[in-house]
C-alpha cells in the first residue's frame, strides 16, 4: 500500500508558475514510477507527465512539454512537478499517482495508488 498526499497547489495568475509536491508513504516509493494527472471541470482525467523509478527519464503529454517538469527526491519520498508559464487551460484538480510497473505510463489505469488532488487555478 502506498499513500499519496500532494500539496503546492493555489491561484495564480496566467504566466505565473507553481510547483507542486506529492509526499508518499508506505511501501518502498523508489519501487514506483510516478504520475501526475489533471482533471479540469466537466473534462476527463488527463495525463501530465510521467517519471521512472530513478528519475532518469521522464515523458509529457504535448500540452505541457517545455512549461513542465517532473523530478523525484526518492530520498525524501517525494515527487515534484514544476509548472512555469502558467495557462488558464491549465486549471484543474492536479493528481499524483504511483505505478508498480515503473515504465512512463500516460495510461491511467496502470497506475495503481492515487492521491486525494490539489487544486490549480490559473486567472488571465
Amino acid at each position: 500500500q502506498v499513500q499519496l498526499v500532494e500539496s503546492g497547489g493555489g491561484l495564480v495568475q496566467a504566466g505565473g508558475s507553481l510547483r507542486l509536491s506529492c509526499d508518499a508513504s508506505g511501501r518502498t516509493f523508489s519501487s514506483y514510477a510516478m504520475g501526475w494527472f489533471r482533471q479540469a471541470p466537466g473534462k476527463e482525467r488527463e495525463f501530465a507527465a510521467a517519471i521512472t523509478r530513478s528519475g532518469g527519464a521522464t515523458y509529457y503529454a504535448d500540452s505541457v512539454r517545455g512549461r513542465f517538469t517532473i523530478s523525484r527526491d526518492n530520498a525524501k519520498n517525494t515527487v515534484y512537478l514544476q509548472m512555469n508559464s502558467l495557462k488558464p487551460e491549465d486549471t484543474a484538480v492536479y493528481y499524483c499517482a504511483a505505478s508498480y510497473l515503473g515504465l512512463l505510463e500516460s495510461d491511467s489505469r496502470k497506475y495503481e495508488y492515487w492521491g486525494q488532488g490539489t487544486q490549480v487555478t490559473v486567472s488571465s
